[in-house]
This record gives structure tokens, C-alpha cells and sequence, in this order.
């Protein structure tokens, strides 16, 4: 493998990725980096296959491009411009809209959609690294103004679970999830799956949260102070993912893959060197999405 990159510039990435071809080499050296395996019977041995950076294997003749079962998969458009697409992804800000890489790359608005989708989905949590420490959780609306939404009912809005991993004055990590309700169960799978059953948990009375001390001996209801002052941090961290969503996307219908973008791009803020490199390794270690899974 090549050295990490180290925050690549728009010049640099050009000059790494001039073309189609440039592409393909470096998923085939990612792909297979520890060596190749054929993927219908194992085999390790291979030749060339009739593509560029293609491997045939020597014992069933299967022939493997460098984009078969990953994410870049049946791509329809230019390789070189779905790298820019998670060029951009990996290194704005604050995201980049659909609209604004069609305006950029000169394709169709829902290609950049479908192809951004399949880029956030290799954003999800891997979950194989919980919170610890001292650990908020709290529940939050995503939505338009719904006058017929009562209590933890969500109504019309869509109803999010975020925790939020505290270290001194600052928050380290964040993870968050789309709900159906509040209930236990809910609130239950969510923790198990992000926090570290040793952690130090803090919610706020709701009852929801209730009985969970079996999975989480330090877990602490407190009542939440005027303006949730004691959840201070929990409450700031809501308040960009809502400003965030509202300022890049506006309004969003598979809230999820948001949340997802947006934790992943959150839990990396500190991260100043291969986040695009990290991203598109995902990509390459995920299995394909077809358009009906994305939409699903």
C-alpha cells in the first residue's frame, strides 16, 4: 500500500487521480492489498483478466475487476468522477449537497444522489468501538412543526436517539440512531449497540430509561435542569447535527443515512490526515447497494 494521504488538497488529488484509469489501479491495490483470493472458490493464483487491473483466477476462470462486490459496483458513470464525489464528501466541511456535485461534475442530480447514498452507507458505525467514560444519552424531534405531537409521541417528525461520549469540557464522540418511539426497547438496543456497558451513563427522567441499570450498572437518571443546563453539551452537540441538516440538505427522507454522514464526519473532526483514504477503504470493504436497497 501507498503512504496515507495527508489532507489532499483539490491540486494534489488531481494530480494522484488524473484520469479513469489512475482509479482503477489504486482500488486494485486496495482491494488487494493481502493478496488475492477469488472470490467464487478461493483460489490465490490469478492472471490477467480482459480489463485493466482485472484478475482472472487459474483454477475456475472467474474474472474479477477491481469494483466487483464493493460499492463501487456497476458504476454507470466516469470511476474518476465517483472518486470526486467522495473527494468532496470526505473533505467539505460541513458536507455537500447533491445539487452542488451535479453543478460541479456536470451529472445528473439523481446520479450524484444514488452514488452520495451508497458513500454514506459506508459512513455507518462499524459499532466494533462503544462509548466509555462519561456517557449522555437524550432523545430529539427532526422535522417541521407538528402541532398533534404530544409527549414523547413524534407524530409526523422523526423521533432520534443521540449519545454524545464527554471528555473534560469538550464531547469526543457522538453516535445517534432514527427511532420508530421512546420506548425501552428502543432506547435499549441503541445503547447496547454504541456504549460500553461500563460507561458512566447519564439520561434524564424519562421512563423509557427505566430498569436499563441491568445492562448498565452506572447508569443515573437526573431530572433536566431549566434549559437543560446539566445536559449543557448533550443539548449543543443536537443543536449543530439540526443546524447542520438544515443548512446543507434542508429536508431529508432517509434521515438515517443523515445521521450516519453526519456522526461519521463529527467523530472525525480531529482527524487531519486520510479521511478521504479511510472513506473510500470502506467503500471498497462493503458490499454492493442496489438502487432498490437504497431507496428502501
Amino acid at each position: 500500500m501507498e503512504n496515507r494521504f495527508k489532507s489532499l488538497t483539490l491540486f494534489e488529488f488531481q494530480e494522484k487521480f488524473p484520469d479513469d484509469d489512475s482509479c482503477k489501479l489504486y482500488l486494485a491495490n486496495l482491494k488487494w492489498s493481502n493478496g488475492f483470493s477469488c472470490s467464487k472458490c478461493g483460489h490465490t493464483n490469478y492472471c490477467a483478466g480482459n480489463g485493466s487491473y482485472d484478475r482472472q483466477c487459474t483454477s475456475c476462470n472467474y474474472i474479477e475487476s477491481p469494483t466487483a462486490g464493493t460499492l463501487f459496483h456497476q458504476v454507470k458513470f466516469s470511476l474518476l468522477k465517483a472518486f470526486y464525489i467522495i473527494y468532496y464528501v470526505s473533505t467539505s466541511k460541513n458536507g455537500i449537497s447533491s445539487t452542488e456535485l451535479s453543478r460541479k461534475l456536470g451529472l445528473r442530480q439523481k446520479t450524484c444522489w444514488l452514488f452520495k447514498r451508497k458513500v454514506m452507507s459506508a459512513m455507518k458505525s462499524s459499532q466494533n468501538f462503544p462509548m466509555e467514560g462519561k456517557v449522555d444519552v437524550d432523545e430529539t424531534y427532526v422535522g417541521g412543526q407538528d402541532d398533534e405531537a404530544l409527549g414523547r409521541n413524534e407524530g409526523k417528525k422523526k423521533i432520534v436517539v443521540v449519545a454524545i461520549e464527554r471528555k473534560g469540557k469538550g464531547v469526543s464522540r457522538m453516535y445517534a440512531k432514527v427511532i420508530k418511539t421512546a420506548s425501552k426497547q428502543n432506547l435499549k438496543e441503541f445503547m447496547i449497540q454504541h456504549i460500553d456497558n461500563e460507561a458512566e451513563v447519564r439520561t434524564d427522567k424519562w421512563g423509557g430509561y427505566r430498569g436499563l441499570e441491568s445492562e448498565f450498572p452506572k447508569l443515573k437518571q437526573e431530572k433536566s435542569e431549566k434549559k437543560g443546563k446539566n445536559f449543557s453539551q448533550l443539548h449543543r452537540s443536537i443543536m449543530m447535527f439540526k443546524a447542520w441538516l438544515r443548512g446543507t440538505h434542508h429536508s431529508v427522507k432517509h434521515l438515517q443515512a443523515y445521521v450516519d454522514e453526519y456522526t461519521y464526519r463529527y467523530n472525525r473532526h480531529k482527524m487531519k490526515e486520510g479521511i478521504f483514504e479511510n472513506l473510500i477503504n470502506r467503500l471498497v470493504k462493503a458490499a454492493p447497494l442496489p438502487y432498490k436497497f437504497i431507496i428502501a
